[in-house]
């Protein structure tokens, strides 16, 4: 959380404890709500990378790559199963903590200057319409910092999740969602397990259902329909997140894998991993490079997200598409961003 704070100072100033493994078959969804079933996710070999014009710099070069089997959680970590999390450890997510300046200041530019106390309080970043159309490079103007929104407190002290306990977690950090993981048994897919999960089986595909775009593709996802980011028709239902399973499944029974929320994976990011990669005739379960770099903000590791989420919009980030990538600093948390778990298969 602190971390996509510290981008805004540099912008402004500068359960699980059971499993139960079972194949794309025979599913049955309150099983799934309420024991966490794992998917599993046949090994194979792939093209990774981006293809058409949606495609970012980032997404090239294709590459063949090739994963082991492993299973999967069939849908992103709910705040449900989150608070069973927290209840029984007593964590406290990054959006919760004290923020420390001394230790925010080393990821910033520098010379940045101390903002006020009353600012450097606890909270995260949170999704704010627009009045009208805006300039889409400047997403300052979209997100705003809101001193006690955390994951109970999605929109701030004002908000609640008491009605929203089958929605994804937000607000998770990476450090958060691996604090879940290593409770549970589990770990946070690496990218490229990520990307061959959520083509489902078919031969590369733009988007998890196939290659029909988002706007005629209703009951597939949750996104932003209309003009981002001040108008949402909403006719997916839902203004931000959807409870898990709201959608159908991927070839593979893997929910939400495109929309609702971003997912954290465990990879670090760098704008040429692909290039790095290509080099190898085939590359064998890739967990990512040593080190992380954004030319946008090359003072900040980050780590990979994948799958778009409820704000996700042609015209701004088409986030839904199999190959597309984001990034964020590992102690950033938004209120669209969540995780699921993956597990190796033995």
């Amino acid at each position: 959380m602190k971390q996509y704070f510290t981008g805004f100072f540099a912008a402004f100033f500068l359960s699980a404890s059971a499993f139960l493994f079972m194949g794309a078959q025979n599913k049955n969804l309150e099983d799934i709500m309420v024991n966490s079933i794992m998917i599993l996710i046949p090994g194979g070999t792939f093209s990774m990378g981006g293809r058409g014009e949606q495609a970012n710099a980032d997404e090239f070069p294709s590459h063949t790559v090739k994963v082991d089997s492993f299973f999967m959680d069939a849908h992103e970590v709910s705040n449900r199963q989150f608070n069973s999390f927290v209840k029984n450890t007593g964590y406290i997510t990054v959006a919760e903590r004290k923020i420390e300046w001394e230790k925010m200041k080393r990821d910033l530019p520098p010379g940045t200057h101390r903002p006020a106390d009353d600012i450097l309080q606890p909270g995260s970043v949170v999704f704010k319409s627009t009045d009208g159309p805006v300039t889409l490079s400047d997403e300052t103007q979209w997100w705003a910092w809101t001193i006690g929104a955390n994951w109970k407190q999605p929109e701030g002290p004002s908000s609640s999740i008491k009605d929203r306990m089958d929605h994804p977690v937000v607000h998770v950090s990476w450090d958060d969602a691996v604090a879940y993981a290593q409770w549970a048994g589990k770990r946070l897919p690496t990218e490229a397990e990520w990307e061959w999960a959520a083509r489902g089986g078919l031969d590369n595909p733009i988007y998890p259902w196939g290659n029909v775009p988002p706007v005629r593709s209703a009951g597939k996802a949750n996104f932003w329909q209309g003009q981002f980011p001040y108008e949402n028709t909403v006719k997916d239902g839902f203004y931000g997140t959807a409870p898990v399973m709201s959608y159908i499944p991927n070839g593979y029974g893997l929910y939400d894998m495109a929309g609702n929320v971003w997912e954290w994976c465990s990879d670090l990011y760098h704008y040429e991993s692909y290039l790095i990669d290509a080099k190898n005739e085939v590359c064998n379960n890739p967990t990512g490079p040593a080190t992380s770099l954004d030319p946008n903000e090359p003072h900040m590791p980050k780590r990979v997200m994948r799958g778009g989420s409820f704000l996700c919009n042609d015209s701004y980030c088409s986030g839904y598409r199999v190959s597309r990538r984001m990034r964020s600093s590992q102690d950033t948390g938004l209120n669209h961003t969540g995780f699921r778990c993956v597990k190796t298969a033995m």
